[in-house]
Protein backbone atom coordinates (compact mmCIF):
# COMPACT_ATOMS: atom_id res chain seq x y z
CA UNK A 1 0.00 0.00 0.00
CA UNK A 2 1.42 3.37 -1.01
CA UNK A 3 0.94 6.05 1.60
CA UNK A 4 0.05 9.60 0.48
CA UNK A 5 3.02 11.95 0.66
CA UNK A 6 1.56 14.59 2.95
CA UNK A 7 3.63 17.68 3.42
CA UNK A 8 4.30 19.14 6.86
CA UNK A 9 1.78 21.88 6.06
CA UNK A 10 -0.90 19.31 5.23
CA UNK A 11 -0.26 17.41 8.45
CA UNK A 12 -0.62 20.57 10.49
CA UNK A 13 -3.68 21.66 8.53
CA UNK A 14 -5.42 18.34 9.25
CA UNK A 15 -4.58 18.59 12.96
CA UNK A 16 -5.85 22.17 13.18
CA UNK A 17 -9.03 21.26 11.33
CA UNK A 18 -9.66 18.43 13.80
CA UNK A 19 -9.21 20.69 16.80
CA UNK A 20 -11.39 23.42 15.31
CA UNK A 21 -14.23 20.98 14.53
CA UNK A 22 -14.10 19.48 18.00
CA UNK A 23 -13.91 22.90 19.68
CA UNK A 24 -16.97 24.00 17.69
CA UNK A 25 -18.82 20.86 18.75
CA UNK A 26 -18.13 21.52 22.44
CA UNK A 27 -19.06 25.20 22.15
CA UNK A 28 -22.37 24.24 20.56
CA UNK A 29 -23.15 22.03 23.57
CA UNK A 30 -23.03 25.01 25.92
CA UNK A 31 -25.66 26.84 23.88
CA UNK A 32 -27.94 23.80 23.97
CA UNK A 33 -27.87 23.17 27.72
CA UNK A 34 -31.37 23.51 29.10
CA UNK A 35 -33.76 22.26 31.76
CA UNK A 36 -33.01 18.66 30.80
CA UNK A 37 -29.46 19.04 32.09
CA UNK A 38 -30.79 20.45 35.37
CA UNK A 39 -33.18 17.50 35.71
CA UNK A 40 -30.33 15.08 35.11
CA UNK A 41 -28.23 16.70 37.83
CA UNK A 42 -31.12 16.68 40.29
CA UNK A 43 -31.93 13.06 39.48
CA UNK A 44 -28.38 12.07 40.35
CA UNK A 45 -28.35 14.22 43.50
CA UNK A 46 -31.56 12.51 44.63
CA UNK A 47 -30.25 9.04 43.78
CA UNK A 48 -30.44 6.66 46.74
CA UNK A 49 -28.24 4.08 45.10
CA UNK A 50 -25.33 4.35 42.68
CA UNK A 51 -24.81 5.87 39.29
CA UNK A 52 -24.21 3.23 36.62
CA UNK A 53 -22.65 4.45 33.37
CA UNK A 54 -22.78 2.33 30.23
CA UNK A 55 -21.91 2.51 26.55
CA UNK A 56 -20.60 0.42 23.66
CA UNK A 57 -17.41 0.89 21.67
CA UNK A 58 -15.92 4.38 21.82
CA UNK A 59 -18.94 5.53 23.82
CA UNK A 60 -18.06 2.83 26.32
CA UNK A 61 -14.58 4.27 26.78
CA UNK A 62 -16.12 7.71 27.40
CA UNK A 63 -18.64 6.15 29.79
CA UNK A 64 -15.82 4.56 31.77
CA UNK A 65 -14.10 7.92 32.15
CA UNK A 66 -17.34 9.61 33.24
CA UNK A 67 -17.92 6.89 35.85
CA UNK A 68 -14.38 7.30 37.18
CA UNK A 69 -14.70 11.10 37.36
CA UNK A 70 -18.03 10.85 39.18
CA UNK A 71 -16.66 8.34 41.68
CA UNK A 72 -13.64 10.50 42.48
CA UNK A 73 -15.70 13.64 43.06
CA UNK A 74 -18.33 12.52 45.53
CA UNK A 75 -20.84 10.62 43.36
CA UNK A 76 -20.57 6.81 43.80
CA UNK A 77 -20.48 5.43 40.27
CA UNK A 78 -19.20 2.51 38.21
CA UNK A 79 -19.18 1.31 34.60
CA UNK A 80 -21.19 -1.65 33.32
CA UNK A 81 -20.60 -3.03 29.84
CA UNK A 82 -24.01 -3.29 28.11
CA UNK A 83 -23.17 -6.58 26.38
CA UNK A 84 -22.11 -8.12 29.69
CA UNK A 85 -25.28 -6.75 31.28
CA UNK A 86 -27.29 -9.12 29.10
CA UNK A 87 -25.25 -12.01 30.44
CA UNK A 88 -25.60 -11.47 34.17
CA UNK A 89 -24.11 -8.06 34.95
CA UNK A 90 -27.58 -6.54 34.91
CA UNK A 91 -27.70 -7.77 38.48
CA UNK A 92 -25.32 -4.93 39.33
CA UNK A 93 -28.15 -2.46 38.69
CA UNK A 94 -30.74 -2.05 41.41
CA UNK A 95 -33.83 -0.01 42.14
CA UNK A 96 -32.81 3.43 43.31
CA UNK A 97 -29.82 3.53 40.95
CA UNK A 98 -29.50 5.97 38.07
CA UNK A 99 -28.17 4.69 34.75
CA UNK A 100 -26.42 7.03 32.31
CA UNK A 101 -26.46 5.37 28.89
CA UNK A 102 -24.22 6.73 26.11
CA UNK A 103 -24.79 6.06 22.43
CA UNK A 104 -24.15 8.50 19.59
CA UNK A 105 -26.76 6.87 17.38
CA UNK A 106 -29.10 6.14 20.27
CA UNK A 107 -29.75 2.79 18.64
CA UNK A 108 -26.92 0.58 19.95
CA UNK A 109 -28.63 -2.82 20.17
CA UNK A 110 -26.78 -3.85 23.32
CA UNK A 111 -28.05 -0.77 25.13
CA UNK A 112 -31.54 -0.58 23.67
CA UNK A 113 -32.19 -4.23 24.55
CA UNK A 114 -31.57 -3.69 28.27
CA UNK A 115 -33.55 -0.43 28.58
CA UNK A 116 -36.83 -2.22 29.51
CA UNK A 117 -34.97 -4.32 32.06
CA UNK A 118 -33.36 -1.23 33.62
CA UNK A 119 -36.79 0.37 33.98
CA UNK A 120 -38.30 -2.83 35.35
CA UNK A 121 -35.69 -2.73 38.12
CA UNK A 122 -36.84 0.74 39.11
CA UNK A 123 -33.66 2.55 38.09
CA UNK A 124 -33.75 6.00 36.55
CA UNK A 125 -32.39 6.40 33.02
CA UNK A 126 -30.45 9.32 31.60
CA UNK A 127 -29.71 8.95 27.90
CA UNK A 128 -26.84 10.83 26.28
CA UNK A 129 -27.09 10.56 22.51
CA UNK A 130 -26.38 12.39 19.29
CA UNK A 131 -29.88 11.66 18.02
CA UNK A 132 -32.83 13.15 19.95
CA UNK A 133 -35.26 11.08 17.82
CA UNK A 134 -33.59 7.77 18.68
CA UNK A 135 -35.02 4.89 20.69
CA UNK A 136 -32.71 5.54 23.63
CA UNK A 137 -33.58 9.23 23.67
CA UNK A 138 -37.32 8.49 23.64
CA UNK A 139 -37.16 5.86 26.36
CA UNK A 140 -34.94 7.84 28.74
CA UNK A 141 -36.37 9.68 31.71
CA UNK A 142 -34.03 12.53 30.78
CA UNK A 143 -32.27 12.96 27.45
CA UNK A 144 -29.05 14.96 27.04
CA UNK A 145 -28.43 16.06 23.47
CA UNK A 146 -24.75 15.47 22.60
CA UNK A 147 -25.19 15.74 18.83
CA UNK A 148 -22.51 17.26 16.62
CA UNK A 149 -22.71 18.81 13.17
CA UNK A 150 -19.92 16.60 11.82
CA UNK A 151 -17.11 14.32 12.84
CA UNK A 152 -13.52 15.51 12.55
CA UNK A 153 -12.79 12.39 10.51
CA UNK A 154 -12.50 13.48 6.84
CA UNK A 155 -14.96 10.70 5.94
CA UNK A 156 -17.35 11.83 8.70
CA UNK A 157 -17.24 8.27 10.06
CA UNK A 158 -14.74 7.70 12.89
CA UNK A 159 -16.11 8.87 16.28
CA UNK A 160 -14.08 12.01 16.99
CA UNK A 161 -16.09 15.16 17.57
CA UNK A 162 -19.00 13.07 18.90
CA UNK A 163 -16.87 11.37 21.57
CA UNK A 164 -15.27 14.69 22.50
CA UNK A 165 -18.73 16.23 22.92
CA UNK A 166 -19.94 13.32 25.05
CA UNK A 167 -16.82 13.51 27.20
CA UNK A 168 -17.26 17.27 27.68
CA UNK A 169 -20.94 16.86 28.53
CA UNK A 170 -19.98 14.20 31.06
CA UNK A 171 -17.44 16.57 32.59
CA UNK A 172 -20.14 19.24 32.81
CA UNK A 173 -22.26 16.79 34.81
CA UNK A 174 -19.32 15.96 37.07
CA UNK A 175 -18.51 19.59 37.82
CA UNK A 176 -22.16 20.57 38.34
CA UNK A 177 -22.58 17.68 40.78
CA UNK A 178 -19.42 18.26 42.80
CA UNK A 179 -20.32 21.95 43.08
CA UNK A 180 -23.86 21.12 44.22
CA UNK A 181 -22.49 18.70 46.82
CA UNK A 182 -20.00 21.26 48.17
CA UNK A 183 -17.16 18.90 47.31
CA UNK A 184 -13.89 20.44 48.52
CA UNK A 185 -10.22 20.09 47.61
CA UNK A 186 -9.74 18.11 50.84
CA UNK A 187 -12.56 15.75 49.80
CA UNK A 188 -10.82 15.28 46.46
CA UNK A 189 -7.55 14.45 48.19
CA UNK A 190 -9.23 11.73 50.25
CA UNK A 191 -10.15 9.89 47.06
CA UNK A 192 -6.63 10.37 45.65
CA UNK A 193 -4.34 9.47 48.59
CA UNK A 194 -1.79 7.69 46.45
CA UNK A 195 -0.97 10.52 44.07
CA UNK A 196 1.08 13.69 44.34
CA UNK A 197 -2.12 15.73 44.42
CA UNK A 198 -3.34 13.78 47.43
CA UNK A 199 -0.06 14.40 49.24
CA UNK A 200 -0.27 18.11 48.50
CA UNK A 201 -3.81 18.31 49.84
CA UNK A 202 -3.59 15.95 52.81
CA UNK A 203 -0.20 16.66 54.38
CA UNK A 204 -0.11 19.50 56.90
CA UNK A 205 2.85 21.37 58.29
CA UNK A 206 2.45 19.59 61.64
CA UNK A 207 2.89 16.23 59.87
CA UNK A 208 6.43 16.92 58.65
CA UNK A 209 7.85 19.73 60.79
CA UNK A 210 10.73 19.25 63.23
CA UNK A 211 9.53 19.61 66.80
CA UNK A 212 10.52 18.79 70.36
CA UNK A 213 14.19 17.88 70.72
CA UNK A 214 14.72 18.16 66.96
CA UNK A 215 13.63 21.80 66.89
CA UNK A 216 16.52 24.31 66.64
CA UNK A 217 15.88 26.98 69.25
CA UNK A 218 17.86 29.24 71.60
CA UNK A 219 16.76 31.80 74.19
CA UNK A 220 17.12 35.49 73.43
CA UNK A 221 19.93 35.63 76.03
CA UNK A 222 22.17 33.32 73.94
CA UNK A 223 25.20 34.61 72.05
CA UNK A 224 26.05 33.98 68.41
CA UNK A 225 28.37 31.06 69.19
CA UNK A 226 25.63 29.24 71.08
CA UNK A 227 23.20 29.87 68.23
CA UNK A 228 25.71 28.55 65.68
CA UNK A 229 26.23 25.37 67.71
CA UNK A 230 22.46 24.83 67.86
CA UNK A 231 22.18 25.30 64.09
CA UNK A 232 24.96 22.75 63.57
CA UNK A 233 23.37 20.18 65.89
CA UNK A 234 19.91 20.39 64.32
CA UNK A 235 21.03 20.73 60.69
CA UNK A 236 18.27 22.97 59.38
CA UNK A 237 20.41 25.96 58.49
CA UNK A 238 18.64 28.14 61.04
CA UNK A 239 17.64 28.44 64.66
CA UNK A 240 14.66 30.13 66.22
CA UNK A 241 15.10 32.69 68.98
CA UNK A 242 12.38 32.72 71.61
CA UNK A 243 11.32 34.68 74.66
CA UNK A 244 11.09 33.01 78.07
CA UNK A 245 7.44 32.05 77.50
CA UNK A 246 8.21 30.36 74.17
CA UNK A 247 6.91 33.11 71.95
CA UNK A 248 8.92 33.53 68.77
CA UNK A 249 11.16 36.58 68.75
CA UNK A 250 13.32 36.03 65.68
CA UNK A 251 15.33 33.66 63.53
CA UNK A 252 19.05 33.31 62.90
CA UNK A 253 19.95 31.74 59.55
CA UNK A 254 23.01 30.88 57.50
CA UNK A 255 22.45 34.15 55.68
CA UNK A 256 22.46 36.12 58.93
CA UNK A 257 25.70 34.36 59.90
CA UNK A 258 27.41 35.31 56.64
CA UNK A 259 26.37 38.93 57.01
CA UNK A 260 27.72 39.03 60.56
CA UNK A 261 31.04 37.52 59.46
CA UNK A 262 31.30 40.12 56.70
CA UNK A 263 30.97 42.83 59.34
CA UNK A 264 33.58 41.20 61.56
CA UNK A 265 31.16 40.60 64.43
CA UNK A 266 32.63 38.82 67.48
CA UNK A 267 30.58 35.63 67.95
CA UNK A 268 31.67 35.21 71.59
CA UNK A 269 30.48 38.61 72.77
CA UNK A 270 27.62 39.45 70.41
CA UNK A 271 24.17 38.49 71.67
CA UNK A 272 21.90 36.63 69.27
CA UNK A 273 19.26 39.33 69.73
CA UNK A 274 21.59 41.73 67.90
CA UNK A 275 22.27 39.40 64.99
CA UNK A 276 18.91 37.70 64.39
CA UNK A 277 16.18 38.68 61.96
CA UNK A 278 13.19 39.97 63.90
CA UNK A 279 9.56 39.26 62.96
CA UNK A 280 10.44 36.25 60.80
CA UNK A 281 8.13 34.69 58.25
CA UNK A 282 6.04 31.99 59.91
CA UNK A 283 3.37 29.47 59.04
CA UNK A 284 0.62 27.88 61.09
CA UNK A 285 1.21 24.29 62.12
CA UNK A 286 -2.32 23.58 60.83
CA UNK A 287 -1.58 24.94 57.35
CA UNK A 288 -1.26 22.59 54.40
CA UNK A 289 2.32 21.72 53.54
CA UNK A 290 1.56 23.00 50.04
CA UNK A 291 0.91 26.44 51.56
CA UNK A 292 4.36 26.35 53.13
CA UNK A 293 5.84 25.55 49.72
CA UNK A 294 4.06 28.52 48.15
CA UNK A 295 5.19 30.81 50.98
CA UNK A 296 8.81 29.72 50.76
CA UNK A 297 8.90 30.05 46.99
CA UNK A 298 7.23 33.46 47.03
CA UNK A 299 9.57 34.81 49.72
CA UNK A 300 12.63 33.01 48.29
CA UNK A 301 13.54 31.31 51.57
CA UNK A 302 14.60 27.71 52.23
CA UNK A 303 13.07 27.26 55.67
CA UNK A 304 10.17 28.48 57.76
CA UNK A 305 9.13 28.35 61.42
CA UNK A 306 5.74 27.10 62.59
CA UNK A 307 3.83 28.76 65.42
CA UNK A 308 0.59 28.14 67.28
CA UNK A 309 -2.31 30.54 67.73
CA UNK A 310 -0.49 32.39 70.51
CA UNK A 311 2.66 32.90 68.43
CA UNK A 312 4.65 30.27 70.37
CA UNK A 313 7.23 28.29 68.44
CA UNK A 314 6.12 24.71 67.76
CA UNK A 315 8.14 23.57 64.75
CA UNK A 316 10.44 24.22 61.83
CA UNK A 317 10.81 22.81 58.35
CA UNK A 318 12.81 23.42 55.22
CA UNK A 319 12.52 22.60 51.54
CA UNK A 320 14.29 19.26 52.02
CA UNK A 321 11.51 18.15 54.39
CA UNK A 322 8.91 19.05 51.77
CA UNK A 323 10.82 17.19 49.08
CA UNK A 324 11.10 14.06 51.24
CA UNK A 325 7.35 14.20 51.91
CA UNK A 326 6.66 14.35 48.16
CA UNK A 327 4.86 17.69 48.43
CA UNK A 328 7.17 19.27 45.84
Amino acid sequence: MTLPANTNEQILANARRTLEIEATAVTALAARLDEAFVRAVRMILDCKGRVVVSGMGKSGHVAGKIAASLASTGTPAFFVHPAEASHGDLGMIAGGDVVIALSNSGESPELVSIVPLIKRRGAGLIGMTGNPASTLARESDVHLDASVAMEACPHNLAPTASTTAALALGDALVVALLSARGFTAEDFARTHPGGSLGRRLLIHVRDIMHSGAALPVVPQTANMKEALLEMTRKGLGMTAVVEADGRLLGVFTDGDLRRCLDRGVDMQTTGIAEAMTRNPITVSQDALAAEAVHLMEARKINGVLAVDEAGRLVGALNMHDLLRAGVV
